[in-house]
């Protein structure tokens, strides 16, 4: 298989930063970190417990944040919980317990140490865990746990080995520990010197624990460009490419400890072009909120995200293929399925995802459109599930999603439609007018108001001979002049009294 180039590009401006994966030169993942909106995953507060719903399995927790975050009993951490049932049966590496079989110790007003795993979104606030991890660029410290375990991408079972034994050797009791892909061919010394940074940052967690009453924030993780070299600037990554020399100091004084032979892999941008245009990284953050992906044969995908699922199909559009439709379907659905990863991926879009593929009556095509969508999800940081097509080309999956897609970082709810991306038709609006004169005839005696609209309504009530404004005139005896406002919403209008111009609009509507 040919080697994929990958580059990061950081840009760093005064309202936000931005990184960019780019895999061949095409962009596939963005992450946008802004002042008003710092990344919280990996955040440790001290929180009290607010609410404990035992129907629900779940628990609330006060954390000092606008919405209370969601603890559910699967994420409580083993030093909460008591068996109603022998013990020995959950040891680690067997069977573990059913959430029936155990009793969560969570009791309102409790102080209770918690993780963010999820960002909150829209009304939802913070997932939360009580099972904390601290990341280091080779070790991932474990709270209250008793496992030594070490990533499953390092193959070579020597390597794995030798890993297993110096985490076991510098580990203290009382801890856990996972190996990350990174510690590949490193020695006990940096091992042991990441485990020991780990360590001081956990002591002064408990610290600053014992001098604060809950709600408070123990520990902010990384921000997102620091996170992102500490995770992802691995050794397939071919440069790191940033236009802010500060941030370049600060990845290259982390690396010197960390990752000494990657340093020469970073690179300054001081070209007077933006750094994003150079790298055609710009046009494509243009087409994120567009739901409409063209591909290059001339088909494209829908994408409709809603707050309960994301849904995709996949249209032939302008594709002009042969006479053999199966052949023509199974080229179309093949790209749309490359395309779709990289919009997952890009988009950063999580939760359930049904994907409607064109039809194709022959199983080995709908396998093999399978296979290319979930080898092309490989290369997904976030994890990821899916079902074989089904007979009528449908491909459920889900994604994992820890913060909001980025739908929700580069638009805002349409104020006019209220997020649906319809309005009220004219016809709608005229018939909410029509009522409102009716409910204001049976209580009022005034023959004259003054109706504002919108100006396309103002047109369609007057256009025509036969126009409903003379209609509604007529019908209800009753003078009406009609007032345009450009500033006034499609599905808007306002009704003043002619005397004296008071709104009375709100008085009629039931």
């Amino acid at each position: 298989m040919k080697r994929i180039r990958k580059d990061i590009v950081l840009n760093m401006t005064a309202s936000e930063t931005r990184i960019a994966i780019l895999e061949n030169e095409t962009l596939v993942e963005l992450y946008v970190e802004r002042p008003e909106n710092q990344r919280m995953v990996g955040d440790i507060y001290k929180g009290k417990v607010s609410k404990v719903l035992p129907g629900m399995m779940a628990a609330f927790i006060d954390i000092g944040q606008q919405q209370n975050a969601f603890l559910h009993f699967s994420d409580v951490s083993s030093s909460l919980i008591s068996y109603g049932s022998d013990i020995n049966r959950f040891r680690r590496g067997k069977e573990r317990p059913k959430l029936n079989e155990i009793d969560i110790q969570l009791k309102e007003g409790q102080d209770v140490p918690v993780q963010i795993t999820k960002e909150p979104l829209s009304t939802k606030g913070a997932r939360v865990t009580t099972e904390i991890s601290l990341p280091g660029r080779f070790l991932v410290l474990l709270l209250n746990e008793n496992y030594i375990g070490v990533s499953k991408k390092i193959e070579n079972f020597r390597e794995k080995k030798r890993l297993k034994r110096i985490a076991h050797d510098i580990l203290p009791k009382g801890f856990g520990l996972i190996v990350r892909t990174v510690a590949q061919n490193k020695d006990e010394d940096a091992l042991k010197k990441d485990l020991d940074n780990l360590l001081n940052t956990w002591k002064n967690i408990q610290s600053k624990s014992e001098k604060n009453s809950a709600p408070v924030l123990l520990y902010k993780d990384m921000g997102m460009a620091s996170s992102i070299i500490r995770d992802l600037f691995t050794n397939d990554i071919d440069r790191v490419v940033a236009d802010n020399k500060k941030l370049i100091r600060s990845i290259t004084n982390y690396l010197k400890d960390a990752a000494p032979q990657l340093i020469e892999r970073v690179e300054y941008y001081n070209l007077q072009k933006p750094i994003f245009e150079e790298f055609s990284i710009e046009r494509e953050i243009k087409k994120i909120v567009d739901p409409k992906v063209w591909l290059s044969g001339g088909g494209h995908i829908v994408i409709n995200q809603t707050e309960a699922m994301v849904t995709i199909d996949v249209n032939s559009g302008k594709f002009i293929g042969g006479d053999d439709y199966e052949a023509n379907a199974a080229k179309v659905n093949i790209q749309a399925a490359r395309e779709i990863a990289r919009q997952l991926r890009l988009r950063d879009i999580g939760g359930l995802i049904v994907i409607d593929f064109i039809d194709m009556a022959e199983e080995k095509n709908r396998r093999r459109i399978f296979y290319e969508l979930r080898n092309e999800l490989r290369r997904d940081h976030a994890k990821n599930a899916m079902l074989p097509m089904s007979e009528y080309g449908l491909i459920e999956m889900t994604r994992q999603r820890i913060r909001p897609s980025l739908l929700h970082t580069f638009s805002d709810v349409c104020q006019h439609c209220g997020g649906t991306g319809r309005v009220l038709s004219k016809e709608s609006i005229v018939s909410s007018i029509e009522s409102w004169i009716q409910r204001f005839k049976m209580h009022r005696k005034e023959r004259r108001i003054i109706l504002q609209v919108n100006k396309e309504v103002e047109k369609y009530l007057t256009s025509g001979l036969g126009n409903y404004l003379f209609k509604l005139m007529w019908k209800y005896w009753i003078k009406i002049d009609l007032e345009s406002d450009s500033e006034m919403k499609p599905n808007e209008f306002r009704i003043l009294t002619k005397k004296n111009r008071v709104d009375i609009t709100d008085e009629f509507i039931p």
